[in-house]
């Protein structure tokens, strides 16, 4: 009896990793290089179960002074489960062809503490695969820098925001505490 149930106590055991793999959300099942790092960041390791605002960025945008925003909405509700993602990308040929200037703008000019990824193409065919995602769930690419997509801590769009919308505007907090549950 006990070798039955410790076989099938080992059975499910190996079962059950699978399982938990396939249930990170489509939407995080990729990677993306991080910013002047060598490591990247698994979007299913490091943000499963946590609420996202994903959102393309450019140094030489005008929007630019929204990093400081966006670093505070970080810091608000991080403790919460929200991540903060920036994604440079230069389709609109506001960014910096060195990770270096990119670096120095979000890091040393604006504080930025969350994660931010090497510079990415964000709309049309050249889109990285979580762009595409973002897009086909909201119903729109970015038409611009600094794109706010809100994502829920199971992977789902729950709205998303042109770059006229500050981080602090209430309509986004109101998305970012739906995506967090409160």
């Amino acid at each position: 009896m006990k070798i039955k149930l410790l076989a099938a106590s080992l059975a499910l055991a190996l079962l059950a990793g699978p399982v938990a793999a396939e249930q990170c959300a489509a939407l995080l099942e990729h990677e993306l290089p991080k910013l002047r790092s060598k490591e990247t960041i698994n979007l299913c390791d490091q943000f499963q179960g946590k609420a996202l605002v994903v959102v393309n960025t450019a140094s030489f945008c005008g929007f630019a002074p929204q990093f400081k925003g966006l670093e505070g909405l970080y810091q608000r509700y991080k403790d919460d489960g929200l991540v903060v993602l920036g994604v440079p990308s230069d389709d609109f040929f506001q960014e910096s062809d060195d990770a270096a200037e990119t670096a120095e703008v979000c890091y040393v000019n604006y504080g930025v503490t969350f994660p931010m990824a090497q510079t990415q193409p964000v709309r049309g065919s050249d889109a990285i695969p979580l762009f595409k995602e973002l897009a086909k769930e909201a119903g729109g690419a970015p038409r611009w820098n600094f794109y706010k997509y809100v994502v829920d801590r199971n992977g789902k769009v729950v709205d998303y925001f042109s770059s006229k919308v500050e981080p602090d505007d209430p309509s986004l907090i109101a998305a970012v505490e739906k995506a967090l549950g409160k």
